[in-house]
């Protein structure tokens, strides 16, 4: 499954979470850093998800820039 993932500056380092997976949320020192950690996170919630006998959302949220 693919989801929509939004990574923001941190002060010092960058966050990300998935609106489609209530917190599932992950931090890293570069943009990079953050996606590495978002991916892990986003597998080990399903993980968790799956464990519990819960339903896995359907990714639907939608991202994308517009200009202003």
């Amino acid at each position: 499954m693919r989801y929509a993932v939004v990574i923001e500056k941190a002060g010092n380092n960058f966050s990300a979470y998935v609106p489609d997976l209530p917190g599932c949320v992950a931090t890293g020192a570069s943009v990079e850093a953050v996606e590495r950690e978002i991916r892990d996170a986003i597998r080990f919630h399903i993980a968790g998800l799956n464990e519990d006998g819960l339903a896995i959302p359907a990714p639907a949220s939608i991202a994308n820039y517009v200009e202003a």
